[in-house]
């Protein structure tokens, strides 16, 4: 096998996305009068909401905007009040984005990591492949100086499809002028991104970051389709050079 390219997901793997994302709800919640009496369990429910909202988005179920007022409102609206009205929801969320903007930040492995792989494999291809908005996603990107880094970035809302479907990563496979064979993608969902990249034919890598308990099913559909397993960015380099080695 010839490694020629090494793609990545975004948030939580190159971009500290659920640290910028703690930061900002407390710093707004305290900023808006409304400090968290507890605030362990307002980061709990915040990323429940995050995750069940986000998802129906990405199933189609409520556009962009929705998921982020359905968001907003679960998160605030007091039991029995009336809905929040879509402009208090648009504004919440811009003074929210606020304070997540001026908590990003890369991960401290990230460009060990790049510049390992780029120092190691002349002429390696990088990309992303995110779930998003291809705008939204491109400003953390630029911000964190790493467009000039990739050859290209896939966001399902520009292209109509989602990881885990194998054609998200067969359009970005293509993009790159690589067979999937000749690549291989690294996230932190284990079957958003790793197991969805290796039943595409890539090899997927899945950054457990936090060890956190997993489906033993899906655990064995992993080792099943191979899924390689790291805990920081710094093992990717030397993880992948021993796998291009192979005959």
């Amino acid at each position: 096998m010839t490694l020629r390219a090494v793609l990545f997901d975004l948030d939580d793997t190159l971009f500290a996305h659920r640290n910028a994302v703690d930061a900002a709800i407390l710093a707004h919640l305290a900023a808006a009068g409304s400090p968290a009496a507890d605030p362990a369990a307002v980061l709990v429910r915040w990323r429940a909401l995050e995750e069940h909202h986000y998802h129906r988005y990405l199933h189609g179920e409520i556009g962009y905007l929705e998921q982020r007022r359905a968001r907003a409102a679960d998160l605030i609206a007091e039991p029995g009040a009336p809905p929040l009205a879509d402009a208090d929801a648009d504004a919440w969320w811009e003074a929210y984005l606020r304070e997540y903007r001026k908590a990003w930040r890369l991960h401290d492995d990230a460009l060990r990591c790049l510049d390992g792989l780029a120092a190691a494999v002349p002429g390696i291809r990088f990309g992303i492949i995110t779930n998003g908005e291809l705008d939204f996603q491109t400003t953390k990107l630029d911000a964190m100086r790493l467009t000039e880094r990739m050859h290209d970035v896939v966001a399902s809302a520009a292209v109509g499809v989602a990881k885990p479907d194998a054609r998200i990563f067969a359009i970005a496979c293509e993009r790159l002028g690589v067979a999937p064979a000749e690549s291989a993608y690294v996230g932190d969902r284990l079957r958003t991104d790793a197991i969805g990249a290796a039943a595409a034919g890539l090899i997927g890598v899945w950054l457990d970051r936090r060890n956190e308990p997993q489906d033993p099913e899906r655990l064995a559909e992993a080792q099943t389709l191979g899924v390689l397993r790291i805990s920081r960015l710094d093992e990717l380099p030397r993880l992948l050079l021993r796998q291009d080695s192979r005959p």
